[in-house]
């Protein structure tokens, strides 16, 4: 066991104990978590700092409210519904279409108003949210990932995690959503990670149920070799981040739209470490690297360019 701890501490991996005590306690002011545990607030400080994000069609506060839900989406057909509060990809319900009176999620179940307002009420009342508190329902744009993504997404939105240290993109991979998962980008929940090379935005290690893997499970395509559209900008948009929500250990998420390019999605205070595995390297010697190279007056571009020298 002690030469396997080791043998961890020499690669660079760090465990949650290191992260919470080293980096989250010490780069993440508590004062600055509403920054990124509210998503409403999250949302406007990115518009204010003109960050892409999804459309925000609606805030539902009370239940009251959640009778008129649809007066916000008027000749609006698909859109999502989520907690401003919630984690790891809890009470988000994803509409696809409208026809008549009833709604289809992306699975073709069809719901009707009835069982939406009931789904917000529940948003309302704290089912979702960190701590069981009482919640807003978020109601926005629907994303419609990019075609790139149709043969590695399986019903659901593949997303991007980018840990951004000190304002630095240190380590990114790519989450795709499975059957298991339930088409959910949570690898906790199923989704697979793949490592991504900063330097280059080309797709490198597979991981699923925490173990290697090279094909998707659902669709036995590689998972390695893929360029992501658009990756300049994906890393100074997340850099950018740091601006607005200035917290030195940053999950930042981020999708690729067909029609609008790259959107921030949320923050995370308390990013996980599982993008280690999916990369194939510990965290440990970026971080330092970073803390090495970084300085108080380096912009946006510098700290991207500072990401692209870490390996």
């Amino acid at each position: 066991m002690l030469g396997l701890a080791r043998k961890l501490r020499k690669a660079g991996v760090i465990g949650l104990n290191a992260r919470n005590r080293s980096y989250i306690m010490h780069h993440n002011p508590r004062a600055l978590y509403e920054l990124v545990d509210d998503k409403v607030l999250t949302k406007r400080l990115a518009m204010q700092a003109n960050i892409a994000v999804p459309k925000l069609y609606g805030l539902v506060s009370t239940v009251h409210d959640a009778k008129y839900f649809q007066k916000a989406l008027t000749g609006i057909n698909d859109f999502v519904i989520k907690p401003a509060h919630g984690s790891g990809g809890n009470g988000i319900l994803v509409i696809a279409r409208r026809k008549n009176d009833l709604f289809y999620k992306t699975d073709g179940l069809a719901i009707d108003a009835s069982e939406i307002r009931h789904h917000i009420v529940n948003i309302l009342g704290g089912m979702y949210s960190l701590g069981g508190v009482p919640d807003q329902a978020i109601i926005e744009y629907r994303v419609h990932f990019d075609p790139i993504f149709n043969t590695l997404s399986y019903n659901g939105v593949p997303d991007i995690r980018m840990l951004v240290y000190r304002g630095v993109p240190t380590m990114a991979m790519l989450r795709l959503p499975t059957r298991q998962s339930d088409g959910r980008a949570n690898l906790h929940q199923g989704a697979v990670g793949v490592g991504i090379d900063l330097s280059t935005g080309q797709t490198t290690l597979g991981v699923y149920r925490n173990r290697r893997i090279l094909d998707h499970p659902d669709f036995d395509t590689l998972l390695t070799g893929w360029t992501i559209p658009g990756w300049e900008e994906l890393l100074l948009l997340s850099a950018r981040c740091y601006e607005f929500a200035p917290l030195g250990y940053l999950g930042v998420d981020l999708v690729l739209d067909a029609r609008l390019g790259p959107l921030m999605l949320e923050l995370n205070a308390r990013p996980g470490l599982n993008i280690q595995i999916a990369n194939g390297r510990g965290l440990a010697h970026r971080l330092q690297a970073v803390d090495a190279a970084i300085t108080a007056a380096a912009d946006a571009v510098q700290r991207v360019a500072i990401s692209k020298t870490l390996t």
